[in-house]
């Protein structure tokens, strides 16, 4: 490929979905123009890099101006491994710390962008050729409570994935049915008080099996109409409900608290009373060993999030004990598209299926779309409505129309 020189990298404030501020970045070539507006999380992992420095976005801003735009201009917007590399040197720090992981993100995948654009590329097919043509399914939180919503459920989000749809319009439609359908019944359930959570899913004052029998009856009648099978999913967020002294996950609603093994049990019901498909987060982010047991003992995937933090360091610490079967993969959590790259290429090699995913503070950003079917991942959590979720969505669905109907083709799902 010919050079394609970065001339400029420039950064702003905008606004993420919660109505925070957030950074955007520009990398400008010699040929074309790539942004990326960094996302933020509210159920974070304790091991994650750190979204912002020490004086938050406006600090952010000042890096990319005075430190990162003088170290990129000049720089080749193809090497991706030679730029995010200079991020890490920039930063200096294990969890970027000194400049932030949401700028470091900002910057990388704009970077990117630029350097497909700079080619007459979409995204895509610059990182993954021609061969990329898999679409991924889309995870949607459909029911919300924890750390996304107050006076719900404490399980903090019950998905849906359209395991029967036909092409990724199908699949997306199908979600949004369940999301529409929801709202009449749990409207009644919790008195007629009916909420959203951070991702424009329905948040309930209801408890988490309640939650879970709606979801499961609303799926059954969306599945009868559309003729497209469902199969549920939960992320637990065990981490935020989890006490260290006690030892205890404390179920507030139910005034239920459980011990490492009693959890297990409660989550390995769960998956075979409602035949759940994935599972995130059931056990607290240090309990590797526990996760191990879980994941032994159902047929269901187990998915590391607060776990790994899309941290190939954790990762290896959770292939050498088996301690899941699937990866969460959130490239703000690491920094960089290299980082990113890394983390799902060693899931793969292992077996693992990975899950690239959102925040619950959105941008109306795509990338995580064009990533989704370049590095073949199989299913993307990424909401069900709202602007910055439906982004994603939308950008699959011009993604498979460009691929055209010959070629594009949902990807192929771990049968369990």
């Amino acid at each position: 490929m010919i050079p394609t020189i970065i001339e400029d990298v420039r950064a702003r404030k905008v606004m993420d979905s919660r109505g925070n501020w957030t950074i955007e970045v520009d990398v400008v070539t010699d040929y074309a123009v790539g942004r990326c507006a960094a996302p933020s999380g509210a159920s974070t992992g304790r091991y994650e890099a750190r979204a912002f420095p020490d004086g938050g976005v406006e600090k952010a801003i000042i890096e990319v101006e005075e430190t990162i735009a003088p170290e990129l201009r000049g720089m080749d917007a193809i090497n991706q491994e030679e730029v995010d590399r200079t991020l890490h040197e920039i930063d200096g720090t294990d969890n970027f710390s000194n400049i932030g992981g949401n700028t470091a993100v900002a910057v990388s995948l704009a970077n990117a962008k630029a350097a497909a654009a700079s080619h007459g590329l979409p995204l895509f097919q610059f990182l993954g050729g021609n061969f990329s043509c898999e679409l991924p399914y889309p995870l949607g939180n459909v029911i919300g409570g924890g750390a996304h919503a107050n006076n719900a459920t404490t399980i903090q989000e019950f998905l849906v994935l359209p395991v029967g749809a036909r092409d990724i319009a199908e699949a997306v439609c199908t979600n949004a049915e369940v999301h529409k359908k929801l709202r009449a019944e749990l409207a009644k359930r919790s008195g007629g008080t009916l909420g959203k959570g951070d991702e424009g899913a329905w948040a309930p004052a209801i408890g988490d099996e309640e939650a879970l029998q709606v979801l499961a009856e609303v799926c059954d009648l969306v599945t009868e109409e559309t003729g497209v099978k469902l199969r549920l999913g939960l992320d637990v967020a065990a981490s935020q409900f989890w006490n260290e002294k006690k030892r205890r996950y404390v179920y507030a609603r139910e005034g239920r608290e459980r011990t490492p093994e009693e959890q297990v049990d409660y989550i390995a019901g769960l998956i075979e009373e409602y035949s759940l498909y994935y599972v995130e987060d059931p056990v607290q982010e240090e309990d590797f060993d526990t996760f191990a047991e879980l994941t032994s003992r159902v047929n269901a995937l187990i998915c590391g999030d607060d776990l790994y933090v899309t941290n190939v360091d954790r990762l290896k610490r959770g292939i050498e004990r088996g301690s899941t079967n699937a990866v969460l993969i959130k490239p703000n959590q690491c920094g960089t598209l290299t980082d990113t790259f890394r983390a799902v290429k060693l899931a793969m090699n292992e077996k693992l299926v990975p899950v690239i995913s959102h925040r619950s503070g959105e941008t109306t950003d795509e990338t995580i779309a064009h990533l989704a079917v370049a590095f073949n991942i199989p299913i993307i959590k990424t909401g069900v409505i709202g602007g910055e979720r439906i982004a994603k969505l939308n950008e699959l669905i011009r993604i498979a129309e460009e691929l055209t109907p010959s070629r594009a083709r949902l990807a192929r799902l771990p049968k369990l």
